[in-house]
């Protein structure tokens, strides 16, 4: 054994203190943050955490069984805002930093979330679920009891449908609510609602004069039938509305300069669909002009890298300096997510970290110019860092280094290899538990979902136990994968099951001619989402694996289009085929058309809420193939939506994972 380390079983990731969302202090002496774990009854629990960055541990702040997350400092930093479950739905408190229980200010029928203190400490900003006609001041939480008897009586009532966008993986089946932007008045206790159109309001930033709103929302007539949204801009003062820009399309992470006069964010107007790259704008407040920052950079903002441990949100930038001369911001690329600046004037891209890994969050600090990153490695799930330019990385937290200590991981190697058409493409190679030179080990090749994501430098729990078990893993990014730029991250669109697979299968070779530890005889796939499209295509053209795991899959276009929350855009975004118009080449881009074509044993995965790949999927492909007598065995797992691998039951993800393990070791 190595060192005496054992290997990883299904439940180790129980073990896990999983951190997020960073928040410095406005002296910039410390943080608050997220640790999220599973507590003994098999349920996440998340609490918030304090460090001094000149102390060697933090201070656990909250304690009541549930999920507190999202804190803020007020300005002064006396009291800190934060979300929690704790009262049975999501509401929003206050906790003083100089001690004492958290006090609940809001008890919205819905709950209340993402709260935001404005600059001078006097308002609270935050988002709430509300149906037209319902005040904000006559609020009131139900009890268990009655929200037990209001689920019983939704339950077992029709569900009437107008909306084409009537349910979302998230959420589940949608209705007549929409999330509305409040105001609360920290010393008179009051609630000013302050948007209250019949769409969704997702609350941005607000001004550093207290008196400017900033919101993206669809106010279009036929918003139902859009994807795009516009940045808008409200004055408290005069009530009145405004676009930021004209500009429509996608808008994340809006934030204004601390002088107010512009906003920095991250956009794209989807003129590349769903693979469209994210670019970084300058909008002035006054004006509406726009400066794009990154036109001449071809690289994905903010954190794409994907895994299967990271529970909890972290601000992935833009963040402004204090002379408003600098944005600070993470960045995608060849497999990992970095640290980077650039002057607005200058507008070149700078890299300020990177270490190969995945920096999944960070917090910055202008008056000090320090920043608290959040950092994953394959071999070590997350920590935080104290990083000031010119100065070595400080690590502040290691509450995971008892399990890291007791367990073996295995690094990746990183390998390059040459696609059919000459394009290069990146992957890893895990090596098995207790790898020993001479002998031969079977191979599990593992494909991730999106397909517009990427694998990288990062904890990924499923990998790690599939090497714990004895299997060498293969996990690449095909054409269609973040961090190598638009034209690789458009290539896979009207191309599915051409060179993505192709790409795969390249893959594959590769190894094979360069490792002699792999055993062609028994290799193995899986994937989920778009990884479960592309095993169940695999399967479907080639006899080369011996055992398959589809999860969470399409197999089916045709009736994808009008079962999952996104068919009805996403079929021709990706495929370029309006159903209606052609479904003969729809079907032609199906797995299930291929299904007499399968002899490899394969294992469907499928969860019951799943409304992004929905549990159809797998029934239609299951009863396809047991008609024509395949070995084939079908998993449903009930409460589970489209993220079941990702921040599902815990119970449930220890058991996906057995049988991904124990459907690998029958056949392989």
């Amino acid at each position: 054994m190595y060192n005496d380390k054992r290997p990883i079983t299904a439940s180790d990731f129980t073990r896990l203190n999983v951190y997020s969302d960073p928040q410095f202090a406005p002296n910039g002496d410390s943080y608050v943050y997220v640790s999220t774990t599973v507590n003994d009854n098999k349920k996440y629990e998340s609490h918030l955490f304090l460090q001094n960055l000149n102390e060697g541990s933090s201070k656990q702040w909250t304690f009541q069984h549930g999920r507190d997350s999202h804190p803020r400092f007020s300005p002064d930093g006396s009291q800190i805002v934060f979300q929690s479950n704790r009262s049975g739905v999501l509401q929003i408190c206050l906790l003083s930093t100089a001690g004492g229980e958290a006090q609940q200010i809001t008890a919205f029928q819905n709950g209340a979330s993402k709260p935001c203190w404005s600059k001078d400490g006097k308002y609270i900003i935050f988002s709430a679920s509300l149906a037209m006609n319902d005040s904000v001041e006559d609020q009131c939480e139900l009890s268990k009891e009655e929200r037990e008897k209001l689920a019983e009586e939704k339950a077992n009532s029709p569900l009437i449908i107008n909306d084409l966008k009537y349910k979302s993986d998230a959420k589940g089946f949608h209705d007549e609510k929409r999330e509305q932007i409040i105001l609360y008045n920290v010393e008179q206790a009051t609630f000013t609602k302050l948007t209250s159109t019949n769409t969704n309001h997702q609350f941005h930033d607000i001004s550093p004069d207290s008196n400017l709103i900033l919101f993206t929302a669809n106010l279009d007539e036929d918003a139902d039938y859009q994807q795009q949204h516009s940045l808008y801009i409200l004055n408290r003062s005069t009530n009145e509305l405004k676009k930021a820009v004209s500009l429509d399309g996608m808008f994340r992470n809006a934030k204004f300069s601390p002088s107010g006069k512009f906003i920095a964010s991250y956009y794209h107007d989807y003129s590349y669909a769903s693979a469209t790259l994210s670019e970084l704008i300058v909008i002035n407040v006054q004006t509406g002009e726009v400066d794009t920052v990154s036109k001449n950079w071809d690289v994905q903002l903010g954190n794409s890298v994907i895994g299967d441990t990271r529970l909890g949100e972290s601000y992935d930038g833009p963040s402004w300096s204090d002379d408003e001369e600098t944005l600070y911001f993470l960045g995608t690329h060849h497999g990992s997510a970095n640290l980077y600046r650039t002057n607005l004037k200058e507008k070149k891209m700078e890299t300020l970290y990177s270490n190969n890994n995945q920096v999944f969050g960070f917090s910055y600090h202008p008056p000090s110019n320090q920043f608290i990153l959040g950092i994953s490695e394959p071999t070590n799930p997350c920590n935080f860092y104290h990083f000031v330019e010119g100065k070595e990385l400080a690590k502040l937290t290691d509450e995971n280094s008892e399990w890291l200590d007791e367990i073996h991981l295995s690094e990746p190697e990183t390998i390059w290899f040459t696609a059919k058409d000459g394009w290069k493409i990146q992957g890893w190679l895990l090596k098995p538990f207790d790898y020993k030179k001479g002998e031969k080990y079977p191979l599990v090749l593992e494909i991730h979902g999106g397909p517009h994501a990427m694998y990288g430098q990062s904890y990924f729990h499923e990998m790690q136990l599939l090497a714990a078990k004895g299997y060498v893993v293969l996990y690449t990014n095909p054409r269609g994968s973040h961090g190598y730029g638009q034209k690789f991250v458009d290539a896979v669109r009207t191309d599915y099951g051409g060179s993505d697979y192709t790409d795969l299968m390249s893959a594959v070779d590769h190894v094979l001619a360069h490792y002699d530890f792999i055993d062609e005889s028994r290799l193995g796939v899986t994937g989920g989402s778009y990884g479960g499209f592309m095993t169940n295509w695999i399967v479907g053209h080639t006899d080369r694996f011996k055992a398959a795991v589809t999860q969470r899959s399409i197999s089916n276009w045709l009736s994808f289009y009008g079962v999952s929350d996104i068919g009805h855009y996403f079929t021709e975004w990706e495929l370029g085929v309006p159903r209606l118009d052609d479904p003969l080449k729809l079907w032609d881009f199906s797995p299930i058309k291929y299904a007499k074509n399968i002899n490899t044993p394969l294992l469907i995965l499928h969860g019951e809420l799943d409304y992004r790949c929905p549990i159809e999927q797998g029934e239609q492909f299951f009863i396809a193939l047991k008609h024509l007598k395949k070995e084939v065995e079908f998993i449903r797992f009930p409460n589970a939506n489209h993220e079941l691998s990702r921040s599902g039951d815990p119970s449930l993800r220890i058991e996906r994972l057995r049988h991904i393990c124990r459907w690998f070791e029958l056949y392989l």
